[in-house]
């Protein structure tokens, strides 16, 4: 039997590689979902992505599910019960731009199209699809990334850089940046 081949980034975890196998890359198409991923790769920004995958449950339970309309009430009561929760990563500006990006997000939804819509609109609804050999070929950020992360920052959303907006569409399926050795590249191309 033939060995699996990875992107090597996810080897040396079993997490890392189920969410390599099966959420990596895959394209997201619910506005709820691409808002949540936006703010845990905010989360991430400084820090691993494995360190905030192993505490999305977290985030997800101090965060009400990351439903906007209950986050956009938060106080400093809040605040104060998110910076001693060890579930999540207990950073003051990270745990406020949540709460901005609440705002943001629903101010978003208000408008006539959907964040999904707008967010797929960058790359005319597919994938953009990458044929990379090795990890060092992948760029941290590339200039639609940092028009996004312009066009976000217009709308008051924060921790959204060229370089968490780029890893952003890697997880969001925007960008299909599995190596093409990698068993997932082949079958994401199948999808787009």
């Amino acid at each position: 039997m033939k060995p699996v081949i990875r992107c090597p980034w996810c080897e040396a975890d079993e997490e890392y590689q189920r969410y390599h196998d099966e959420e990596w890359g895959v394209p997201l198409r619910d506005s709820g979902k691409l808002f949540e991923f936006l703010i845990l790769d905010g989360a991430q920004a400084g820090l691993s992505w494995l360190t905030i995958l192993k505490r999305r449950e977290g985030y997800r339970a101090a965060f009400d599910g990351f439903d906007a309309e209950k986050i956009v009430c938060y106080t400093n009561i809040d605040i104060a019960r998110l910076l001693n929760d060890n579930r999540i990563i207990r950073n003051r500006l990270k745990i406020e731009s949540v709460i901005k990006n609440a705002r943001a997000y629903l101010s978003f939804m208000e408008g006539p199209v959907s964040f999904s819509d707008w967010l797929w609109g960058f790359t005319d609804g597919k994938t953009i699809v990458n044929n990379y050999r090795t990890i060092k070929e992948i760029p941290a950020f590339t200039a639609l990334s940092t028009t996004i992360s312009k066009e976000l920052k217009q709308r008051g959303f924060t921790f959204v850089g060229p370089t968490i907006i780029y890893a952003f569409m890697q997880a969001a399926g925007m960008v299909n940046d599995h190596l093409i050795d990698c068993f997932r590249w082949k079958i994401l191309c199948s999808k787009t």
